[in-house]
């Protein structure tokens, strides 16, 4: 893998990662809340999750790929993490 790719692939895990923890505290606040915003809660978790595996599925596919490939593949993960973030941004703010 070059050098490159390998920078990009640890900062988007590391991203990832930081994303995971921000949707277990969304978890955890939902479970303090009553039973009409939990409904809401778990709407928006699930979208989340559902974002965060396309964009780790991505990434996974970005790091098996060829050397050749892998810049093609990289606007893909940047486009499903900028979605996650974007998504988790509005999910903080809609649930402050």
């Amino acid at each position: 893998m070059s050098q490159s790719r390998d920078i990009f692939v640890k900062k988007m895990k590391a991203k990832l990662d930081e994303w995971n923890a921000e949707i277990d505290k969304l978890e955890a606040q939902s479970r303090q809340k009553g039973a009409d915003v939990q409904a809401d809660y778990r709407e928006r978790i699930a979208e989340l999750k559902s974002q965060r595996q396309e964009a780790r599925q991505k990434l996974d596919k970005l790091q098996d790929a060829g050397e050749s490939a892998w810049e093609d593949l990289k606007s893909g993960v940047e486009l499903a993490a900028g979605a996650l973030g974007d998504a988790l941004k509005s999910a903080r703010t809609r649930f402050q």
